[in-house]
């Protein structure tokens, strides 16, 4: 009904074309239509880019590189980190890792997409994540751990590629008891379709969805679109989406022929509002993924690996730490 009535103010403003009033509607009217008159509010379903921020490398951890952009948590709730390491290749003995430390108020997503790492934590679980493999680790009140290279990689070198993720926690989940997710490249459902692959991580693709059970709605998912390829990602209204580009570029559009604007390679994509997204691949493959997840609109208080919501309760994990009350049981960190 709403659209039939503004179909007619439409109509009536076209019919103002020839006097002076309507030379100056008349070119406004027609950026907001389409060829038939009608107005574009039928493409408001499709997200659109509000902006893209690159990357930047920045040394992490034991010392390896990775390419990061700007403090996510001032651009796209819930994620507050996102950090791309490699793809490189390491000699024997290169390869770094993060040696022991604590997370209080966040998940951590490690999806290793070439290479190996084992993991070790206060929980006293143990593990290595290979080659398509996703650990998904929910420290809330508290987590001390250590992430290396495999043995493999260290003693005979290797390529390594892959992203660490870190993701917010509402204010409610934010003590909550540890927990830790480990999902096998053979668990991660993947899906082929006409010219597109994805690995459904989080959330989900093409009705496709993944198992992994996370605190918020969280979609996490790593796509590549052949070239001449389009798809469209059905997402939910009111939450933030965004796309981190790692190769190629992929173009936005409306559903239509309109293309809004493309994201470039190493660059991150923070879209608007909408229901769908619109990608197409047209001269390049393309290789990003796909983030998304709620706006908590709650404060945010960081110091470096504690994420809480006033800076009372950040000074008091660092006194947790510092007085051997972080965990809720024994722990000492091994030598090694």
């Amino acid at each position: 009904m709403h659209l039939v009535r503004l179909t007619a103010v439409l109509a009536h403003l076209f019919a103002l074309k020839e006097s002076i009033i309507g030379s100056f509607i008349v070119p406004i009217v027609e950026a907001l239509s389409n060829h038939d008159g009608t107005c574009l509010y039928n493409t408001f379903p499709y997200r659109t880019i509000v902006r893209s921020a690159p990357t930047r490398v920045v040394r992490e951890g034991g010392g390896f590189l990775v390419r990061r952009p700007r403090d996510l948590s001032d651009l796209q709730s819930p994620f507050l980190l996102l950090d791309e390491f490699g793809p490189v290749t390491y000699a024997p003995g290169e390869a770094k890792g993060a040696p022991w430390h604590p997370h209080r108020g966040f998940e951590t997503v490690s999806y290793i997409i070439k290479g190996s790492f084992r993991h070790q934590d206060s929980t006293g679980l143990t593990g290595t994540t290979g080659s398509g493999d996703v650990q998904w680790m929910t420290a809330g009140r508290g987590v001390i751990h250590d992430e290396r290279p495999s043995e493999e990689l260290l003693q005979e070198g290797g390529s390594v590629h892959g992203f660490q993720i870190w993701v917010n926690l509402p204010q409610k989940s934010k003590m909550m008891k540890p927990r830790y997710q480990e999902f096998p490249a053979n668990n991660s459902p993947v899906v082929e379709k006409d010219g597109v692959w994805a690995r459904v991580i989080a959330g989900s693709f093409l009705e496709i969805s993944s198992t992994i059970d996370t605190v918020a709605p969280i979609t996490l998912i790593h796509v590549k679109v052949s070239s001449g390829a389009r798809v469209v990602h059905d997402c939910e209204k009111g939450s933030n989406v965004m796309l981190y580009m790692m190769k190629g570029s992929i173009q936005i559009g409306n559903g239509d022929e309109k293309i809004f604007g493309s994201g470039k390679e190493h660059n991150l994509v923070i879209l608007s509002d909408g229901e769908k997204v619109d990608l197409r691949a047209q001269t390049t493959d393309a290789e990003f993924l796909i983030l998304g997840g709620p706006e908590y609109n709650e404060p945010i208080a960081r110091y470096g690996p504690f994420v809480m919501n006033t800076k009372s309760e950040i000074d008091q994990a660092i006194r947790d730490y510092q007085t051997g009350n972080f965990l809720d049981h024994e722990f000492e960190i091994p030598y090694r």
